[in-house]
């Protein structure tokens, strides 16, 4: 299993708090951790900063998760994303065109953020 302090972490979320929550608890842990209010701006880190796996909530201003996930695939970037997202996986899953990239969904009112990192250990645990 790869050392955490050479895993890198992107969180695509609007809520400042929230961002910020997911971005302690992970760098708590060890992990590397760069934080983007918006799907625009994800973008762009996500191509400099290069992650291991991405944190991505679905409904954001300026750019929303679905039409992300859409510019990652145009652009060739096939990084693991866990939807984080208080929408039902049916609901969700009908946003997005293309699913290709997700490999969970996490609803953040049901899982805590320990959760939400034991969910990410096993998955990198995977990989």
């Amino acid at each position: 299993m790869k050392d955490p302090a050479d895993t890198k972490i992107a969180i695509i979320e609007d809520q400042e708090e929230i961002a910020e929550m997911y971005r302690f608890k992970f760098e708590s842990v060890g992990y590397q951790v760069e934080v983007a209010e918006n799907g625009a701006v994800g973008h762009r880190m996500v191509k400099e900063f290069q992650p291991d796996i991405i944190l991505m909530d679905l409904m954001m201003p300026v750019q929303d998760g679905p039409e992300t996930l859409d510019q990652f695939k145009a652009s060739g970037i096939k990084t693991p994303v866990i939807v984080l997202t208080n929408l039902g996986k049916e609901e969700a899953m009908g946003k997005i065109k293309t699913p290709d990239n997700i490999v969970d969904f996490i609803i953040k009112a049901d899982c805590t953020p320990t959760q939400v990192l034991d969910r990410v250990k096993m998955f990198l645990a995977k990989i």
